[in-house]
């Protein structure tokens, strides 16, 4: 069994749905995908994106992304907290899952988040651009930190059993410093709107070796303080710079 793991696939766009369609149904049969969020906001699409990936995988294991709970088409009427709960029927009825995997002694478990600003206040030109606060619907008094709490607090039963290795995932980043260290101001201008620490303190609860995030849409693979941080984001077909657009294998048993 080998453990893949790719993010943004972002299908709203028709080349990288055809990478989707056209993916070997044979030879990951015996094999799970990681799919770190942010496929679409259509619900009709991420049915036959994750339909179509379940076929070809063993397994799919999935979080939602910003993107995913937009609510901007049909379902303007709906919370973003609506569309959530949407979203978790369409990932149980298409065979993929959002719930902890557990296979010959490795447990992939599922992180749900969102950003809280403690990666730093976001801006008025950031608050004037950034697309969630147009097209997310909360409830009201619903701040970035209260999301955040609220998805934070859906993953509080999670454990890992003892001798396990240990992967945990999120759309989310769990510390800013997964970021390049060299990055230009236009980057950073971004920075608060990335993720949340209280990702990273679950991430540790758990003990784990490797944690899968999405997101940045800047793929890398950096190691602090003991977990492995994979970011592998398919990404927009014009990013070919900064993202791959291939799976990553992370683990092979």
């Amino acid at each position: 069994m080998r453990v893949f793991a790719t993010s943004d696939i972002h299908v709203d766009y028709d080349a990288n749905a055809r990478w989707i369609r056209d993916l070997s149904i044979a030879d990951y049969q015996d094999d799970v995908l990681i799919l770190a969020g942010d496929v679409t906001d259509v619900l009709s699409l991420l049915e036959w994106s994750l339909v179509t990936l379940s076929q070809k995988f063993r397994k799919v294991l999935f979080v939602p992304g910003n993107h995913d709970l937009w609510v901007v088409r049909g379902d303007r009427e709906k919370s973003s907290l609506q569309k959530f709960d949407d979203v978790r029927a369409v990932v149980e009825a298409s065979g993929a899952s959002m719930e902890p995997f557990r296979e010959r002694a490795i447990s992939i478990i599922p992180l749900l988040s969102w950003y809280d600003y403690s990666f730093g206040e976001p801006s008025e030109e950031l608050r004037s651009v950034w697309m969630d606060y147009l097209a997310c619907r909360w409830p009201a008094g619903y701040t970035a930190p209260r999301i955040a709490a609220h998805f934070a607090a859906l993953n509080d039963g999670h454990a890992s059993p003892a001798g396990d290795l240990v992967i945990t995932y999120s759309h989310f980043l769990p510390r800013i410093d997964v970021m390049p260290a060299r990055m230009p101001g236009a980057g950073k201008f971004l920075y608060p709107v990335l993720g949340s620490s209280l990702l990273d303190r679950q991430v540790r609860t758990l003990n784990a070796r490797m944690h899968v995030y999405g997101h940045s849409h800047i793929n890398r693979r950096v190691e602090l303080d003991g977990v492995s941080y994979i970011n592998n984001a398919f990404g927009y077909p014009n990013e070919t710079a900064i993202t791959s657009k291939r799976l990553l294998c992370i683990h092979e048993c």
